[in-house]
């Protein structure tokens, strides 16, 4: 090839990569050798410290990522946990009861109870009175598994007795059974 002159030939067509969508990020602050950083005040809650409703809340995420951190060995959720306790007590029970009891949409439900059998802890069937319906039972599996939880879930029950005070978690179990029937 003459310097100076180009190459001139078919270009091999290459798939084109989806272009990288960035977050643009924010500089870090700089800090200046000797001077003093400012101390960041926590943010004012305002009404929702007064709201009742703010502080339950508050306490079932902490309840909920404790329980989670108690089930994550078994590699089970605390709403997958709700579905065998309810099936173990209601043998042959009806999946749609079950997303009734538990508040769980039926699609939602639906695909926890794929999750569960698939897993071989559940068997679910077409029942023998509605063949529209399906009813569950716990597998011998799904028994030994929930046997194997139980203690987990006493011992999450424990650190919230611990964190609010036994006599503390005894009043909020009694004040909050009021809500444990409605559905």
């Amino acid at each position: 090839m003459q310097p100076g002159k180009a190459r001139v030939g078919k270009r091999i067509a290459r798939p084109r990569r989806a272009a990288r969508v960035t977050k643009p990020s924010r500089p870090a602050p700089r800090v200046v050798p000797g001077t003093k950083t400012a101390k960041v005040k926590p943010l004012d809650l305002g009404d929702l410290s007064q709201l009742l409703g703010y502080s339950i809340r508050r306490a079932q995420l902490w309840i909920f990522k404790e329980f989670s951190r108690q089930l994550a060995a078994f590699e089970i959720s605390p709403a997958q946990f709700s579905v065998l306790c309810v099936i173990d007590a209601n043998p042959g029970v009806n999946q749609l009861a079950v997303a009734q009891l538990l508040s769980i949409e039926r699609a939602g439900l639906g695909r926890l109870v794929d999750h569960l059998e698939g897993r071989g802890l559940v068997r679910r069937t077409a029942s023998a009175i509605n063949r529209r319906y399906y009813v569950l039972y716990l597998t011998e599996a799904g028994t030994a598994l929930l046997g194997r939880l139980r203690p987990a879930a006493a011992e999450s029950d424990k650190a919230l007795a611990a964190k609010i005070g036994p006599r503390a978690y005894k009043e909020l179990q009694r004040a909050l059974s009021v809500f444990v029937g409605d559905a």
